[in-house]
C-alpha cells in the first residue's frame, strides 16, 4: 500500500465547538480543508496508531465521502481496526456504545446533529474519546492548535473501499470490518429496558406510539426496536428513510420543526406517546395525548421514576443538567438525598461526572438526555424510556407529568431563540449585559428581585478544570431566573438563546399557559437586552 504525502497549508477556522467541528458543506470540500482536520487529530493524538477505531455519520450530503477520506487516512497512519457502520450509517449515541464495547481508542462522528443537510447546508465531524464521549476541551485544543501549523497529510493512495457489504477486509495492513450499525446498540436497550412489557402493553392495545425519524438516523434503529422488536405498527415510525438532506426538512426535534407529529398528537385519538429525534439520534422530544413535556420535565420525570426501570433498579448515584436547563430536576435529586450538578452546555461536561460514578442521569434543556449507558444524549433512549415507565404505571403521559408537579411543584420554563443573528450584534448584547451584572444583585421588578447575577462558571469537582463565560444568569430571590447565552452549534452567525423559568409550588396554578407565566420575566429580559432592538428581530425564530 502507498501511502501519498500531501503538502497543504492551514486553514485558520478549524476550532472545534462544543459538538465538533461544523461548517456549510461548501466549506468542507474545499482542496484539503476535511483531510488537514483529520490529520491534525492523527498528530494530536499518536495513540491511535495501532488502535481500534469507530467511524459513522448520519448519512448527511458528504457523509459517504467522508468517510473514504478518514479510512484512507487512518490506514496511513497505522490505525489497526476500523469498525464502520454499513453504509457508513451510526447514531452517536450507537457510535459511543461501539467504542465502549469495543474498547476502541475512540471514533470519529460525521454529522451536524440537528442541523439542516445538503449541498448547500451543514456538515459535521467530531472526535470521541475512548470513554465514549466527546473530546475533552484540553484534546480539541490540541488539534485546533495543530491545525494552525499544518504542512502536510498522509493519505493512502487506493480506491474507494467497499464500505456497504458487512464483513471484514483488509486494506492494506489495517482491518476494516463493516458492521449493521443498529445491533449492539439495540442489545444494549435489552438490558436496559423490559422490552416484552412494552410489547405487551402494544398488543393489548393499552399503549400506542408515533415516532418521526425526521429522515435521519434514528429511522433505521426505530423500526428495529419499535416495529421490530416491539411489534408496533409500522406506520408508526413516520419519515423512517435516512435521507442526504432529510427530506428538506431540518431535523430538529421541536414543535416547529416536527410540526406534523405535533399536529398528530393535538387530534382526536392521538397515540399515547409522541416522540421524535433529531439528525444524528441524540435529542429527543416527548409528548402525550394533545400534551407538550419539555425536556427539562422530561428530565425531572424520569430522574423520579427511573429505579421503576430494569436496567436502573438499583436508583440513581446523582443527577446532572446544564446550566440553562430548569431546576426540576435538582428538587428530585433533594427528595431523593442524592447530588445534583450544574454544568455548562455541551455533553462533554458530564463526561467526567459519569466516569468517576457520580451521576446516572443527565440532560439538557435543548432535548437531549441520557444516562450512564453511554457517553452521550441519546434520543431513542429516551423513547424507550418513556414507554416503559407508562407500560408500569399505566397512567397518561399528562397524568404522570401532572402528578410530578402536585408532588416537586412546576418550573414553568421556555427557551426564546434567535437564530442567524449577526456575530457582532450576538456580542454586543452580552457584553450590554456583562456590563450590568455588578449593579443588578438588589434590584427588583414587580415580584422579581435579584438575588445573584454572574456570567457562569463553571469548576469541574473531578479534574479541578474551570471553564468560565457560560452564559449571563439572573436569579431572583422567587427562585426565577433569566440566563442570556450565544450558542455554538450553528455554521453561520451566532444564535442568541433566553431562557426564562419560574417556580410555582400550588398546584392550583399549574394550569396556566407558559408563555403568559412568564410574560413579565420574557419583558425583563428584552429590557435588560435589548435583543428586539439590537438585532431588529421582532419576534424569536424559534420558543420552545
Amino acid at each position: 500500500m502507498h501511502i501519498d504525502t500531501i503538502s497543504t497549508a492551514p486553514f485558520t477556522d478549524q476550532k472545534p465547538g462544543t459538538s465538533g467541528l461544523r461548517k456549510k458543506v461548501r466549506v468542507i470540500v474545499q482542496p484539503h480543508y476535511l483531510e488537514n482536520f483529520v490529520e491534525s487529530v492523527f498528530d494530536a493524538l499518536p495513540s491511535l496508531t495501532g488502535s481500534t477505531l469507530v467511524l459513522g455519520g448520519d448519512g448527511r450530503y458528504f457523509n459517504r465521502q467522508a468517510a473514504q477520506i478518514i479510512i484512507k487516512m487512518a490506514a496511513a497512519h497505522g490505525v489497526a481496526k476500523v469498525l464502520i457502520g454499513q453504509g457508513a450509517l451510526l447514531s452517536t449515541p450507537a457510535a459511543s456504545c461501539l467504542i465502549r464495547k469495543y474498547k476502541a481508542e475512540g471514533g470519529f462522528i460525521l454529522s451536524a446533529s440537528h442541523n439542516p443537510g445538503g449541498p448547500d447546508e451543514d456538515f459535521g465531524i467530531k472526535f470521541n474519546a475512548s470513554n465514549g464521549g466527546p473530546a475533552s476541551e484540553q484534546i480539541t485544543n490540541e488539534i485546533y492548535q495543530r491545525s494552525l501549523s499544518i504542512s502536510e497529510y498522509q493519505i493512502a493512495a487506493i480506491e474507494d473501499v467497499d464500505i456497504d457489504s458487512l464483513g471484514t477486509r483488509a486494506v492494506g495492513p489495517m482491518t476494516l470490518e463493516v458492521i449493521d450499525p443498529v445491533t449492539d446498540y439495540a442489545e444494549l436497550m435489552e438490558e436496559l429496558f423490559d422490552l416484552d412489557l412494552i410489547a405487551q402493553a402494544l398488543k393489548e392495545d393499552r399503549l400506542s406510539i408515533v415516532f418521526d425519524a425526521m429522515h435521519a438516523i434514528t429511522g433505521p434503529y426505530a423500526h428495529r426496536l419499535l416495529s421490530g422488536r416491539l411489534g408496533a405498527p409500522v406506520s408508526a415510525v413516520m419519515n423512517a428513510i435516512p435521507l442526504e438532506d432529510f427530506g428538506g426538512g431540518h431535523p430538529d426535534p421541536n414543535l416547529v420543526h416536527a410540526h406534523a407529529l405535533a399536529e398528530r398528537m393535538y387530534q382526536p385519538g392521538a397515540p399515547t406517546l409522541g416522540a421524535a429525534s433529531d439528525g444524528d439520534g441524540d435529542r429527543n422530544m416527548i409528548m402525550g395525548d394533545h400534551f407538550f413535556v419539555t425536556p427539562s420535565d422530561s428530565l425531572a420525570v424520569l430522574a423520579a421514576n427511573l429505579h421503576h426501570l430494569k436496567g436502573y433498579r438499583a436508583g440513581l448515584k446523582g443527577v446532572a443538567r446544564s446550566m440553562p436547563t430548569s431546576q426540576a430536576v435538582d428538587r428530585v435529586a433533594k427528595r431523593l438525598g442524592i447530588d445534583a450538578y450544574e454544568t455548562p452546555t455541551g455533553w462533554k461536561f458530564f463526561g467526567n461526572l459519569l466516569d468517576a460514578g457520580k451521576i446516572t442521569l443527565c440532560g439538557e434543556e435543548s432535548f437531549g438526555t441520557g444516562s450512564d449507558h453511554v457517553r452521550e444524549k441519546d434520543g431513542l433512549w429516551a423513547v424507550l424510556a418513556w414507554l416503559n415507565l407508562i407500560a408500569v404505571r399505566q397512567q397518561s403521559v399528562a397524568d404522570i407529568v401532572r402528578e410530578h408537579w402536585k408532588i416537586f411543584g412546576r418550573d414553568y420554563y421556555s427557551r426564546h431563540d434567535y437564530e442567524g443573528m449577526p456575530s457582532a450584534i450576538g456580542d454586543s448584547i452580552m457584553s450590554l449585559l456583562r456590563g450590568q451584572l455588578s449593579d443588578l444583585v438588589g434590584q427588583q421588578w414587580g415580584d422579581n428581585k435579584v438575588a445573584i447575577a454572574d456570567d457562569f462558571s463553571y469548576h469541574d469537582p473531578v479534574d479541578g478544570s474551570i471553564s468560565p463565560h457560560q452564559g449571563v444568569r439572573i436569579i431572583f430571590t422567587n427562585g426565577s431566573r433569566i440566563v442570556f447565552r450565544l450558542s455554538g452549534t450553528g455554521t453561520e452567525g451566532a444564535t442568541l438563546r433566553i431562557y426564562l423559568e419560574r417556580f410555582e409550588p400550588d398546584a392550583k396554578e399549574h394550569g396556566h399557559d407558559p408563555q403568559k407565566a412568564l410574560a413579565d420575566l420574557i419583558e425583563l429580559a428584552e429590557q435588560l437586552g435589548e435583543v428586539r432592538a439590537r438585532s431588529n428581530m421582532k419576534v424569536p425564530t424559534v420558543i420552545t
